[in-house]
């Protein structure tokens, strides 16, 4: 079982451990048994993760940051090269498809970790000593 030292001191803590998918209460197991397939337990601190209820949201994420991470090379292809549309087609799309994919699974982590902070969905809120 986890000790209440080992329990996230703020919100962004719980989620700088799922978004590389580790537990957000422990940090110590994996968050996800599939790519985007959660636990049902946690194996180090056996918290249980099927409350958890990202839905779309991750993909939101996803897509928010793709879409300005990929902009500022969308317009800086069209300014400073002379590209074909196909060629701009070769460029843009394997990349929007490699951030995407690339986001999804961190962001639904991060969610996950949102969720159990602040006890939503079934999740009990936890706080370590002193913090309540």
């Amino acid at each position: 079982m986890t000790h209440a030292a080992a329990l996230p001191a703020s919100l962004w803590q719980a989620i700088l451990r799922g978004i590389p998918g580790h537990c957000p209460r422990c940090g110590g197991a994996r968050l996800f048994r599939q790519w985007l397939k959660p636990v049902d337990r946690c194996p180090s601190c056996l918290i249980d993760l099927t409350h958890q209820r990202a839905d779309d949201f991750p993909a939101y994420i996803a897509i928010l940051l793709t879409g300005h991470l990929v902009a500022p090379i969308i317009i800086m292809l069209s300014l400073e090269f002379d590209l074909s549309p196909l060629a701009m087609f070769a460029i843009i799309i394997p990349l929007v498809l490699v951030l995407m994919l690339g986001m999804l699974q961190p962001a639904k982590g991060a969610v996950i970790a949102a969720q159990w902070w602040f006890g939503m969905h079934g999740f009990v809120r936890e706080r370590p000593t002193g913090l309540e």
